[in-house]
């Protein structure tokens, strides 16, 4: 239990639904879906759609999700890939003789076509209850009528508002300028999108008019993209991946999602006694930072298009983490590894929501990121992601942008069981530290019987690009031990992530944590 004297918040308690997320305007929205009658995965659609609204930095119709959901009565995990590829067009080659190494970010060459509205359709018609007009419902309210700025959310509005270029910069900035906390954000070409999705489905948005707009913004901007590649696109099922941690599995998306890269984490950190480690000391933090540079590693080398990986095994076999484990120095920090076409920060938003019946969805939804490529559709104002820029330009390497092909991809929904039952939906946001936060997570929980509340709580450090990030959280004293290490040391500008969690306690009881450093919270009813 925490100590009620100190700032914090308690875990929400419910019996029959309950929704955790970045934005209390969506928690509301999923709460109000499951009491007309909906399921948890009409309510994930609903919240996660109107996200779009309420954090337009994080994540848009013009973005990609991935979902992890169990039915009713059934412990098995499905997953839906719903991301976008390539352009057909598109060319690695094309690129290098420019002169380019990586791909840049705020340019149509880092845009792959969105896939979160065909996956929302596919999954609001095969698992939903309500339909689509019911669940967009909520979206189309707020985008016409408004949503105040919350305050995280003015915080990264800010950060990020450079990136915004032509009609985006109408559509997402006040007078050219980020807005405060407290302005109201409308979004009427967005209300009119989800209008005709509501009434006509997926091909409202991948054909016609709505297309021909996202497709005359890139081609103005020199992208390769056809109307035929967004009437190509769609969702895919695939299988699970998952690894066992103390008794508890963790369950993943596999490739192009990067969640076998917490796999791989947590199988190396099995062979240091970290429940016997100091939670917030920087022997801790050293030997996580270490499992994840190698972990990190492996998925720069590995993880792709699923049609070309071929190396998933390795990954998840436990020789493979024993040979890395082998390589740690509990005293001194190693090299980074080598960088994949990614900045520091990423932006998406997560959604979990579990209903009376226990169906439940882990939703992870996103634009890349801050306000994605910054290019937006001029007559709709449809944020355009900038995936493409997880794409190599390495030649020959499996994640080599091709036409076609699916980005690694960083955003990724978790789920664990025990004893092969589903006990908690959760996530963790914040691009590539998201396979770090969900070993971190397992682990608080695991290790030292953290509740979920207290487990997204704690202080969090990331090595990333070879900087040693530890939040304020942590004393000065374990900075100047990680230092010592060889860590090169900085409290980051930004908190490290965000993170949602719904505990299942049986038939009659629920339990929703959510992360303090987004402006949402966990609803229940």
């Amino acid at each position: 239990m925490r100590d009620f004297q100190q700032p914090g918040r308690s875990a929400v308690y419910a019996q029959n639904g309950i929704c955790a997320t970045s934005h209390p305007l969506a928690a509301g929205v999923a709460i109000d879906i499951l009491k007309r009658g909906g399921n948890a995965m009409d309510a994930a659609i609903a919240g996660a759609v109107l996200l779009g609204i309420c954090e337009p930095q994080m994540t848009g119709i013009g973005g990609d999700c991935f979902v992890l959901y169990s039915r009713p009565g059934s412990d098995e995990i499905h997953a839906l890939n719903g991301s976008g590829r390539a352009p057909t067009a598109a060319s690695a080659a094309s690129l290098r003789a420019e002169g380019l190494q990586t791909i840049p970010l705020q340019s149509p060459h880092a845009v792959t076509v969105p896939g979160a509205i065909d996956a929302f359709c596919h999954l609001s018609e095969t698992e939903g209850k309500l339909g689509l007009d019911a669940v967009l419902a909520p979206a189309i309210h707020y985008a016409d009528t408004g949503v105040p700025v919350a305050p995280r959310v003015a915080f990264d509005w800010a950060n990020d508002a450079g990136t915004l270029q032509g009609p985006a910069r109408d559509a997402y900035l006040f007078g050219g300028a980020a807005p405060s906390v407290g302005q109201i954000f409308r979004a009427p070409g967005q209300a009119e999108v989800l209008r005709r999705i509501a009434k006509d489905g997926r091909d409202a948005f991948y054909t016609g008019e709505i297309a021909e707009d996202m497709v005359a913004a890139l081609a103005a901007a020199g992208g390769v993209h056809t109307t035929d590649d967004f009437a190509a696109t769609t969702c895919m099922s695939t299988t699970p991946v998952a690894g066992d941690y103390k008794g508890i599995e963790l369950v993943e998306h596999p490739p192009n999602g990067q969640g076998a890269t917490a796999i791989l984490m947590l199988n190396i950190l099995k062979h240091f006694n970290i429940a016997g480690m100091d939670p917030f000391g920087a022997q801790r933090a050293h030997i996580e930072a270490e499992a994840a540079k190698l972990a990190y590693d492996a998925r720069n080398r590995f993880i792709a298009d699923p049609d070309h990986t071929s190396r998933l095994d390795h990954m998840l076999s436990l020789e493979t983490a024993a040979e890395l484990a082998a390589l740690i120095d509990p005293n001194h920090a190693m090299a980074a590894a080598a960088p994949i076409s990614e900045a520091v920060h990423k932006d998406t938003i997560y959604i979990t929501v579990v209903d009376k019946d226990r169906m439940a969805v882990s939703l992870i939804y996103s634009i890349f990121h801050g306000f994605g490529s910054g290019i937006a559709s001029e007559k709709f104002g449809i944020l355009l992601q900038n995936r493409g820029a997880g794409f190599t330009l390495q030649e020959g390497h499996a994640n080599e942008l091709g036409g076609g092909k699916r980005p690694m991809h960083t955003i990724i929904p978790g789920m664990l069981r025990r004893e092969g039952r589903v006990i908690m939906p959760f996530g963790v946001m914040g691009g590539a530290y998201q396979p770090n936060g969900h070993a971190r997570f397992v682990s608080n929980i695991t290790d030292f019987g953290m509740e979920p509340q207290a487990a997204m709580d704690a202080p969090r450090c990331f090595s990333d690009a070879g900087v040693m990030k530890v939040e304020r959280g942590y004393s000065d004293a374990v900075r100047q031990e990680l230092a010592d290490m060889g860590h090169r040391v900085e409290i980051p500008e930004t908190a490290i992530g965000g993170s949602q969690a719904i505990r299942i306690h049986g038939e009659d009881l629920l339990e929703g944590a959510s992360d303090p450093r987004k402006d949402g919270c966990a609803l229940g009813y």
